[in-house]
């Protein structure tokens, strides 16, 4: 199964920004994640949309942060991102009527809301920069 690795990925983008001065070009983000400046401008709008990122274009141009992390969770920049169900599972509906299924159901769908629940509230416990304080605190290999 693939994973939408987008969270890990802007969280990963947000932090390296921050940490060298706020601002950085789609071609240096690009080569970061291995990916091109297309998947790099279209992604880092959604972040740019919600308010955390401004963009300049030109010669001289590209990201720049526009909040301090100190104001940005890791839950900000996941409901900035279009996404699907955070899990892969869900409840099935091949007979409607049987009352197995529906418990079986509700049950899964219960569970799926209680585990969404936990995880945004862990995703926004904390600044992303005790994230980036994190970094500079570890002594480089």
């Amino acid at each position: 199964m693939a994973y939408d690795t987008r969270l890990a990925r802007l969280l990963h983008v947000l932090i390296h920004m921050h940490l060298r001065g706020g601002t950085t070009t789609s071609g240096t983000l690009a080569q970061m994640l291995h990916t091109n400046e297309v998947v790099v401008r279209r992604t880092m709008a959604a972040l740019r949309t919600a308010g955390m990122v401004a963009s300049s274009g030109g010669r001289h141009g590209g990201w720049t942060l526009a909040k301090g992390l100190d104001t940005i969770t890791a839950r900000d920049v996941y409901e900035a991102i279009a996404h699907g169900s955070v899990f892969a599972i869900g409840p099935a509906d091949d007979n409607p009527a049987c009352p197995v299924e529906r418990v079986a159901n509700q049950w899964v769908a219960d569970a799926l809301r209680e585990g969404e629940s936990a995880l945004l509230h862990h995703l926004g416990g904390k600044p992303l920069s005790e994230l980036a304080s994190q970094i500079l605190a570890k002594p480089v290999a």
